[in-house]
């Protein structure tokens, strides 16, 4: 018997394939071209991943990794420009932030390069008006939370000890304050006693010896283990301090007043900063520099104080113990509110 020729069906095969090719292609380029002239007309998600899951992703990102003390949700998402724009709800607040189709990246803020900015020349980069949630004083208070071995609580109040330095009016506008526990009749803070006890020195020496604060804080950042070097060297009572560091209706009950300050303005974070009674954001006024504490302190006048007006340093308080000022010569604007230490949640 005679073998069939099959060759006829293996052409028409090919033939039926290289069509479906086409006919698929056709299909595509006819959704893409319709897509591109109908904004509104979403692809369907077996294409990708839809932009809400993508918008999602980003949300459980930044709560899974932490980056926020206060949980984040989802708003409204879109897209805008090939990204896939979401409004992150942070408690009150709610930010615009972006990212890319694959999921990969996020950008929390980003810049329209089509509208023009004030050039460095022009811009005044030195008069941020104040939050219209702050209150405007005659005698207005700038209080920084922190705790004693945040490297990031340390950089703020070298900022501050920075600026009472070479400022020393600004002294009565500006209180560093701590927050933390009390058990019985011992404070306890997120870095372990160490903290704690050094939280509770500096508060006394606030509380018992204040014209010595800054001066003793200003010392003691350079290094861990020079406080009783430090008390000598800026002329602190250390037999005064010894008596209120173990008599608990003092240094306990001074912490207390601070941590009861810390509850009400919902403290978490190392540093935070409260300007007349209301959180603020240090980026907005020039960041962790010695210039940067002035403004803020200034934004919180009902009449800008004479000293106002002067500048000091604008460079970054060093970060951690250090033993100079700034490690950078860079603005401290370029860093902002970089960095802090949350406590557990």
């Amino acid at each position: 018997m005679k073998k069939m020729n099959l060759s006829f069906l293996k052409n028409m095969n090919k033939n039926n394939i290289l069509v479906g090719v086409a006919i698929i292609a056709i299909l595509v380029t006819g959704v893409l071209i319709f897509a591109n002239n109908n904004k509104g007309f979403k692809l369907p998600s077996i294409l990708g991943q839809s932009d809400t899951k993508i918008a999602q992703k980003a949300i459980d990102y930044i709560n899974t990794n932490k980056l926020s003390s206060t949980t984040a949700t989802m708003g409204a998402v879109s897209e805008e420009s090939g990204l896939v724009k979401v409004k992150i709800k942070i408690g009150a607040q709610e930010f615009d932030s972006y990212i890319t189709k694959d999921g990969k990246f996020l950008f929390p803020q980003v810049f329209d390069m089509s509208v023009k900015k004030d050039t460095p020349a022009t811009a005044d980069n030195t008069k941020t008006p104040a939050p219209t949630t702050v209150t405007k004083s005659d005698k207005p208070m700038l209080e920084a939370f922190v705790v004693a071995r945040c490297p990031y609580g340390i950089q703020m109040q070298r900022a501050m000890a920075e600026a009472v330095k070479n400022m020393p009016t600004l002294a009565p506008y500006m209180k560093a304050r701590y927050f933390g526990s009390v058990s019985g009749n011992t404070i306890t803070s997120m870095h372990g006693d160490a903290e704690a006890q050094e939280n509770l020195r500096q508060i006394c020496i606030r509380e018992e010896q204040s014209a010595k604060y800054w001066a003793y804080v200003g010392c003691q950042m350079k290094g861990s283990g020079q406080e009783v070097a430090c008390e000598k060297s800026t002329g602190v009572d250390s037999a005064k301090l010894a008596s209120c560091i173990s008599t608990p209706s003092k240094g306990v009950a001074y912490a207390k007043v601070d941590f009861a300050l810390a509850d009400k303005y919902g403290v978490t974070g190392s540093p935070t900063l409260i300007l007349n009674g209301a959180t603020i954001d240090e980026s907005s006024y020039g960041g962790r520099s010695a210039d940067g504490v002035k403004s803020a302190v200034c934004a919180g006048f009902s009449k800008q104080a004479s000293f106002c007006s002067t500048k000091l340093n604008t460079a970054a308080a060093a970060v951690s113990f250090s033993a100079t000022y700034s490690t950078s010569s860079a603005p401290a604007a370029s860093t902002g509110s970089a960095g802090g230490c949350q406590a557990a949640q």
